[in-house]
């Protein structure tokens, strides 16, 4: 192991251990300082914002110092495929050069895992399932006596978005907890046990939320108490958060407390009369009630609703009395079985929620409103102030706490992301430059003389600048978009006109694995995505030389969440465009241009078709948040630009 007192600058340094022991390792002197930050905010039990620009090597900065300091260490990242990334390859990494011997976990929600309890009454309904689903049930068949943790993501025979899944894991809801015949050998049991041993614990940002929204339930809380917290991406975390930090309701947990019943019923054999007519029935309110909403796919605030809907919050009403008539015909049941024993208290919880929802008189401290899908409805009670609300979530006042990403920052101030995610005053805050050149890298394009967004003729003048790009790098181009329906007209005049010139990948057409897979292979590529592909998404070298973004990606002001929030704010005297519209919408443009240059080799066209970016006040606040890169308006020198790149590519 490391000599005593070695620290992380001895190890990131130019002569240190990585240097000397990772073949491609690059010494970078932003690297050791945002180690040593980190070290210091991990000795003292600080809070620290650490922002990285690209290439700064982030990962290693955050790890040398948490393996180091020998403390229990939870480790948040934003997605399930970053947690697999510093499991299976960062942390192995790091732990081999440094000959350290940490015990580490990876630990995931509960839906990731194999539930034995819900396969066994699966197999016990098997008639219920298509010829599909039957083999995928086979395939898990099979599977099972080879697997030991349980992580369906093992099973690659299976797609982790099948319909089989649900029937085979479990949720908060169906969980049994210690009640279950099986929990000596329950998957998620034993990962928890191993996180609970272990000194670093890889999750990601849902479930640190849901486990701390989450009251006792059969295993308690999912994570162990930790000395330190590491957020990774944490720009993710207010949204995140925002999902976990109110009450929800949704037809969907209806919906299978009723086929879980019946389920039960027909193993453990209550015999009580009509219980699974009762359950059809509640079923059939449930779907009644979804009908009675209206056939549109929406989200709109519950005031608006009613408003629309006269007589919804009696039928609201009405499912809050049925599932309390549900749940009393569950009693007598839940003496005969372990699953019918877990329905009654799902139907009393459920019914509590819906009473609690359907009550006129609700707390102005929350936005209640609708999510209306093509066959399900979800009504949720949201904070007003989501950093209010944050406040008493990261732990107690002993524990370190860093959050790390490439953009936590509005034209240098922390203050907007501070707010959010209702961090102290007195939070730590530093930022550190992306060591590539973007003034030799990268040129910024922004076309004069586009109609304004709103305007009807905007796509199609968007188009008539954008394809002279697209035929001056021949492919290898991302083109952003704020919306489906700009995407999807863009996409038809683009197959129209220059189909036989360019393999368009549209996003939706299939996986995002598959559409950067077939990206990367073919060199004439243009991609088209929303703001899924804003993000998370990493193309360095040859493939990607242009991202063109539609326009500034301002959420939209019509959102429940966020005109109820922006009311407030104007409310209360504040200026919620310039305090919260344009720091978020920076914040993801920051995210959307961070696709282009992923190397120190990479180079290429960031083309802005937003006329507000160069005329408007607040454009100013946009531009300095960028990377310092040439900029022009000549369509000739963006695309003289893209040519000189591309030409020794493709």
């Amino acid at each position: 192991m490391p000599p005593l007192g070695i620290d992380s600058a001895a190890i990131l340094g130019p002569d240190g251990t990585f240097a000397q022991g990772l073949g491609n390792f690059k010494y970078r002197a932003s690297q050791v300082e945002m180690a040593q930050s980190i070290e210091h905010a991990i000795a003292e039990n600080l809070t620290l914002l650490a922002e990285s620009g690209t290439g700064t090597g982030k990962t290693f900065a955050y790890l040398v110092p948490a393996l180091l300091a020998e403390k229990k260490t939870l480790i948040s990242t934003g997605t399930k495929h970053l947690q697999e990334q510093l499991f299976h390859r960062d942390i192995p990494t790091v732990l081999k050069l440094l000959e350290l011997n940490a015990k580490v976990s990876l630990l995931k929600g509960r839906a990731n895992y194999l539930c034995l309890h819900r396969l066994q009454q699966t197999r016990a309904s098997v008639r219920r399932l298509d010829l599909k689903q039957k083999e995928e049930l086979d395939a898990v068949s099979k599977w099972l006596p080879r697997t030991r943790s349980g992580d369906i993501a093992e099973l690659v025979d299976v797609s982790e978005d099948s319909r089989i899944w649900p029937q085979l894991t479990s949720t908060v809801d169906n969980c049994l907890g210690q009640n279950c015949s099986f929990f000596e050998d329950c998957y998620v049991n034993k990962a928890r046990k191993q996180a609970l041993a272990s000194e670093i614990v890889v999750i990601n940002h849902h479930l640190f939320f849901a486990d701390k929204a989450l009251k006792e339930d059969g295993f308690g809380n999912l994570l162990p108490e930790a000395d330190c917290v590491i957020f990774d991406e944490a720009h993710q975390i207010p949204d995140i958060a925002s999902n976990f930090l109110g009450r929800s309701f949704s037809s969907w947990q209806v919906l299978e407390l009723a086929g879980d019943t019946r389920t039960a019923e027909l193993q453990e054999k209550s015999l009580i009369p009509d219980l699974v007519n009762k359950a059809d029935q509640l079923e059939k309110t449930a779907a009644d009630f979804r009908l009675a909403l209206g056939l549109d796919e929406r989200r709109i605030s519950w005031s608006d609703l009613t408003q629309e809907l006269p007589a919804l919050d009696k039928k609201l009403v009405r499912l809050a009395q049925e599932l309390s008539e549900f749940a009393d015909a569950l009693e007598d049941a839940a003496v005969v079985g372990e699953a019918l024993a877990r329905c009654h208290e799902r139907a009393i919880e459920l019914a509590q929620v819906c009473h609690q929802l359907a009550d006129a008189n609700h707390d102005e401290a929350m936005v209640r409103w609708v999510e209306l899908a093509r066959r399900t409805f979800r009504i949720h009670e949201t904070p007003l102030n989501i950093g209010d609300a944050l406040n008493s979530y990261f732990g107690n006042d002993k524990q370190a706490r860093v959050f790390t990403s490439a953009t936590l920052s509005v034209d240098g101030d922390f203050s907007h992301f501070q707010q959010l995610a209702g961090l102290a005053d007195d939070a730590l805050s530093s930022s550190w430059d992306s060591p590539f050149d973007y003034f030799e890298q990268a040129v910024l394009y922004v076309p004069e003389g586009l109609p304004e967004p709103k305007d009807p003729d905007f796509t199609d003048a968007m188009f008539d600048e954008v394809l002279p790009i697209l035929r001056a790098s021949k492919g290898g181009a991302f083109v952003l978009f704020t919306s489906f329906r700009i995407m999807q007209k863009f996409e038809q005049r683009l197959d129209d006109e220059a189909g036989d010139e360019f393999e368009i990948l549209m996003q939706g057409e299939t996986s995002k694995r598959d559409l950067l897979k077939a990206f990367t292979d073919k060199p004439a590529s243009v991609l088209l995505g929303t703001m899924s592909f804003w993000e998370g998404v990493d193309v360095p070298g040859d493939a990607l030389s242009v991202v063109v973004i539609d326009k500034l990606p301002f959420e939209s002001p019509f959102d429940p969440v966020l005109k109820a929030r922006l009311e407030a704010m104007q409310a209360s005297g504040d200026n919620p465009f310039m305090a919260y519209q344009v720091p978020r919408a920076v914040i993801t443009l920051r995210q959307g241009a961070g696709r282009l240059i992923r190397s120190r080799d990479d180079k290429g066209l960031l083309m802005i078709c937003d006329s507000r970016l160069r005329r408007t006040h607040y454009g100013k606040v946009f531009l300095n948040s960028l990377p310092r890169m040439r900029r022009t308006t000549d369509p000739e020198k963006a695309a003289g630009f893209v040519r000189s790149i591309r030409g020794d590519h493709v």
